[in-house]
């Protein structure tokens, strides 16, 4: 996997913790205002129905663009010439540059890169919440910074800034272990109320006639 497509994943599993991190928690106890941010955004998200966001990764190794479509678990990538589908089930991913799809069902333990569960519980069980500074990009703007307890943990830092106003993300800062920079996402774009059919999440051969499909299941 490429670093481009890495950072891209790891956006995608931050923007699904988001989406269900408002489901009720065991602990009985008084959230803290960084989880109520949480709480808030994550309700946020639920409301908004089928949701439409291009994004900027900015990063050492470079600055790349893409564009995701979401509704509930399923999903569609568009990045650095490589489109990928998600039905909830079975994965696709077509590279254009050699024209081939590669399918895939992720197994429980890859579906920790894919299934928004697997994170439900990333900052109540693993990380350290914290609020940060209020202002983001010259934007009023809540900072949520979520540090790793175990210092092995490969993500090892993460900051959300959502706007105050409407609970939407504006951008995402990533810190891996034994990095030296932190890689940016910003999203450009965001738009809810998006209607998507079913169909629209699964890999259209019609469409691509002559790609290779390559069955990994």
């Amino acid at each position: 996997m490429s670093l481009n497509r890495m950072r891209i994943n790891i956006f995608l599993l931050v923007v699904h913790m988001l989406l269900l991190t408002s489901l009720p928690a065991y602990s009985q106890q008084t959230p803290t205002e960084a989880e109520t941010v949480m709480n808030r955004t994550a309700e946020a998200f639920r409301q908004a129905g089928g949701i439409k966001a291009t994004f900027t990764v900015r990063a050492r190794e470079g600055v790349s663009e893409g564009t995701i479509y979401l509704k509930g678990e399923k999903f569609v990538l568009e990045s650095e010439g490589v489109k990928t589908w998600f039905d909830g089930r079975t994965q696709w991913s077509y590279v254009a540059s050699n024209d081939e799809v590669n399918i895939t069902e992720p197994t429980a333990e890859e579906l920790q890169s894919l299934n928004p569960y697997a994170w439900l519980y990333m900052y109540k069980q693993g990380y350290k919440l914290k609020m940060g500074k209020n202002n983001a990009a010259g934007k009023s703007a809540y900072e949520v910074v979520m540090n790793a307890a175990d210092p092995h943990q490969d993500l090892q830092c993460i900051i959300l800034y959502v706007a105050k106003d409407t609970y939407r993300p504006l951008k995402i800062s990533m810190a891996q272990r034994g990095g030296k920079n932190a890689t940016l996402i910003v999203v450009n774009d965001f738009q809810t109320g998006q209607s998507y059919p079913d169909r629209f999440f699964t890999f259209d051969k019609k469409a691509y006639p002559s790609a290779e499909e390559i069955d990994l299941r």
